[in-house]
């Protein structure tokens, strides 16, 4: 599970409820956050663009969006390093059929499949080609999440706002008739749905949405780790030589570490 994920999680529930304890301390009651319009207005209304807005076959796999969020289950950059400088190295010592065992244990698919092809034998151009396949076919499945959140994001405040008109124009009628609780009460509704509308955007499925887009491009550069070392063990490359390639990718500090540790 990410820590940060949980950590952020926890942060927001209780600045939120922290705050709504400080309001019904001075006077307030917890009752005045609470406008059943406006979940139904918010929540339904989002519901209703999310399906409208992206096809059904995308929508099933929203359960797997959440998860992406809460868990990092892909290889850092210091691991793949660690991994294909390890794989080189028997493949140079061993040659490169003794990495058949390696690949069985391996738990990325994505290096596993590489490696397979490499030590098969296939042509370095079929392996990039299929590889490349490969990540670009990640590529959209990523975006997909990512939109997701970003549908929420966009249109949750605007149906936040719709609520808010709709309970203007239901407070500006009763202007003339209507008692002051009763206008109290609908200009409420529309207070807490432009609350519901917020929260939901800002609190819920931008971070989301943000955290999602940052796993995405550090998995897409792991993979193309990945796609130079298995290149580099299937042309024979010394150890060394392949242990550069995949620093390349890694930040100068961590760089640094890695080869003090090496």
């Amino acid at each position: 599970m990410d820590k940060a994920s949980v950590i952020g999680v926890i942060l927001g529930i209780a600045v939120c409820i922290g705050t709504g304890f400080l309001i019904v301390s001075h006077g307030g009651s917890w009752g005045m956050f609470w406008s059943l319009k406006g979940v139904v207005m918010v929540f339904g209304g989002t519901v209703s663009v999310v399906f409208m807005a992206m096809p059904m076959d995308k929508l099933k796999q929203i359960p797997s969006y959440v998860k992406r969020f809460m868990f990092n289950k892909h290889m850092g950059l210091s691991e793949t390093v660690e991994k294909m400088a390890t794989l080189s190295d028997k493949a140079r010592r061993d040659g490169i059929l003794a990495l058949e065992n390696e690949v069985e244990q391996l738990e990325d698919p994505f290096l596993q499949q590489g490696l397979k092809m490499a030590v098969d034998g296939s042509d370095a151009h079929v392996i990039e080609t299929t590889m490349r396949m490969e990540i670009m076919a990640m590529q959209e499945r990523h975006k997909s999440g990512k939109k997701f959140f970003d549908l929420i994001k966009l249109y949750g405040p605007g149906y936040g706002l719709a609520a808010t008109l709709i309970g203007q124009i239901g407070m500006f009628g009763s202007l003339g008739t209507g008692g002051v609780e009763e206008l109290g009460g609908m200009l409420a509704v529309a207070v807490t749905a432009t609350l519901y509308g917020t929260l939901l955007a800002n609190a819920v499925a931008g971070p989301m949405g943000d955290k999602l887009s940052l796993r995405s491009g550090e998995e897409i550069l792991s993979k193309e780790m990945m796609l130079q070392g298995v290149l580099s063990i299937h042309a024979g490359d010394n150890p060394r030589a392949t242990f550069e390639k995949m620093l390349a990718f890694v930040p100068r500090q961590q760089r640094l570490r890695l080869k003090a540790a090496a």
